[in-house]
């Protein structure tokens, strides 16, 4: 009974085990039990052969579940032991690097976030968080705080070049940023919309030559026949710059959806909220949600100039198939023009052939003569 009790404290409520199988659970486990059990008693008077054969099925039963329990419980703990391991770079506010890794849930309880802050679910946001900027632009991942900018998971990405070069000058004020004399996330928050300006700007810059050229020589009136490679290439090109397209949309609405929040743009001003006493003596009667305001309306200006280049390629593109159709139709309009005349000219001598077919049937009429 000592031996069942436990087991029966051991063994969950959710197991559903039966009061039978924990008695022969207990037979199997305790062998000082066995004599007084229900099993003993079967056993001396229906035979040992008969009692092997009740309690040996009810043993194999609950080692198997026995056995899928404490699997169970493994497993769920080593699931729940593994976490997300970030690679964190960091970035003071005077351009120094380190770098290190952090498992997820250390590294949103130092930053004082959630969980579901860092799972950066959108491809483009920008978001407020406990006095903590989250910014997510496809790949690149970064918090910022009034000290310092933290960008997550860099490796593979090749962001080498901008991260450890151009990004610590200028965040220690040695670039081009116009937000230098503001505050530390003022001078976050351009270097990155500014890194994806660029990249968005390099992206156009690489198609536009190209889907130029393409256009150029299918458009060209010397050629009587269209390249198919031609076309395959701008129908690659034309992909590409409808992927980039629908980049520049999605940078588009993330800036132009904290511009129509009054709140959102006076969120970003960290060090307003953090050290009042820092923000009143950097500020100079300089409005900071204001500033904060003109900078992502630049940004959105810069965006808006690359989505009307990359329109203007699309209705480059259109007309071209216009024009390309067009020419495919007059080819099709004189290759059914050469058919007709060469039917009419196919009838034309049938005619002719019926008056020697009428006199070469064998019928007889007053003709002959």
């Amino acid at each position: 009974m000592e031996c069942l009790r436990s087991l029966t404290g051991i063994l969950p409520r959710s197991a559903g085990l039966p009061r039978r199988t924990l008695c022969a659970l207990a037979l199997g486990l305790c062998p000082v039990a066995r004599p007084v059990t229900s099993c003993g008693r079967a056993s001396r008077s229906l035979g040992r052969s008969r009692a092997a054969a009740l309690c040996g099925p009810s043993r194999t039963r609950v080692a198997g579940e026995v056995h899928r329990f404490r699997t169970f419980d493994v497993s769920q703990a080593t699931l729940a032991s593994v976490a997300p391991v970030f690679t964190v770079t960091k970035f003071d506010q005077e351009g120094n690097v380190t770098s290190f890794e952090r498992k997820k849930t250390e590294l949103y309880q130092e930053l004082g976030l959630q969980a579901r802050d860092l799972r950066f679910q959108h491809v483009m946001s920008i978001t407020t968080r406990s006095n903590r900027i989250i910014m997510r632009m496809e790949y690149l991942k970064a918090v910022i705080t009034p000290e310092c900018l933290l960008i997550l998971d860099y490796r593979n990405l090749n962001l080498e070049q901008w991260l450890f070069r151009e990004l610590p000058s200028q965040l220690a004020g040695g670039g081009q940023l116009v937000t230098y004399p503001l505050p530390f996330e003022f001078r976050a928050i351009e270097a990155l919309l500014q890194y994806w300006i660029n990249t968005l700007q390099g992206k156009l810059s690489v198609l536009q030559p190209l889907i130029l050229e393409t256009l150029e020589a299918l458009v060209d009136p010397k050629h009587s026949s269209v390249d198919k490679s031609k076309l395959h290439i701008l129908l690659q090109n034309g992909k590409s710059l409808s992927e980039l397209e629908t980049d520049i949309k999605i940078f588009k609405e993330s800036i132009l959806e904290i511009l129509d929040e009054e709140e959102l743009i006076e969120e970003l001003c960290l060090t307003k909220w953090s050290d009042p006493h820092i923000f009143e003596k950097s500020s100079a009667g300089i409005d900071h949600a204001e500033e904060m305001e003109l900078l992502l309306e630049n940004y959105y200006r810069l965006a808006e100039d690359l989505s009307n280049a990359a329109r203007e390629l699309r209705v480059l593109i259109d007309d071209s198939q216009s024009v390309i159709f067009i020419n495919l139709d007059s080819h099709r309009n004189v290759m059914m023009r050469l058919n007709l005349q060469l039917t009419m000219g196919t009838f034309s001598l049938s005619l002719f052939g019926l008056m020697g077919v009428a006199f070469g049937m064998n019928l007889e009429s007053s003709l002959e003569e």
